[in-house]
């Protein structure tokens, strides 16, 4: 896997914790640096420990399913990618309800949007990729796309929300497919 698909899965999974900093930040009254600071290194953190995470368990599993490595890549990818475009087309009710800078919903929400990453980090693990690498970029792209979700949220509102997580979710399954491809083709 090369650096410019680890940016895009990256930016796939950066999706979420994007989508969940424009409503924290639609949320937030007088939102400030420090505000979108927090839910950035939150996010950012979560985001990149979570692979790592899964790449261990995986590490450990990984001569098991040797076998089915593209496929399982596959198969999750798409799950993920699918239940993200599922989500950016349901109604989210009640969500403006709760304060996201209280630390147990702030640590809640880091929480739920990296669970995505915990199974890329699964994946990396039968891919053979180091993981060093990844899970910086993940963190670094998480970190950037959470700070400019909370000022964007603060200022736009709810407008861009559904169709990033909608763009994060093709991605997904587009790399899915690719990783498929290139093992039954190469095979």
């Amino acid at each position: 896997m090369n650096l410019a698909e680890i940016v895009f899965i990256a930016a796939g999974l950066a999706a979420d914790s994007f989508a969940v900093s424009v409503s924290s930040g639609a949320i937030i009254d007088k939102m400030r640096f420090h505000h979108a600071m927090r839910i950035a290194l939150f996010f950012s953190f979560f985001q990149a420990l979570m692979p790592l995470v899964g790449w261990s368990i995986g590490s450990i599993a990984n001569d098991s399913f040797r076998a089915l490595d593209h496929w399982i890549a596959f198969v999750l990818l798409c799950l993920i990618g699918g239940k993200m475009i599922y989500e950016s087309r349901i109604l989210k009710e009640g969500e403006n309800t709760a304060n996201p800078l209280k630390l147990y919903i702030l640590v809640s929400l880091s929480i739920a949007t990296s669970i995505d990453a915990l199974v890329v980090g699964f994946t990396f693990s039968f891919l053979d990729i180091a993981i060093v690498e990844p899970i910086l970029i993940i963190g670094c792209v998480t970190f950037l796309f959470s700070l400019a979700g909370a000022h964007i949220g603060a200022s736009l509102g709810h407008i861009f929300e559904e169709k990033v997580e909608l763009a994060g979710g093709l991605v997904l399954i587009t790399i899915g497919c690719k990783i498929l491809l290139e093992h039954t083709l190469l095979a």
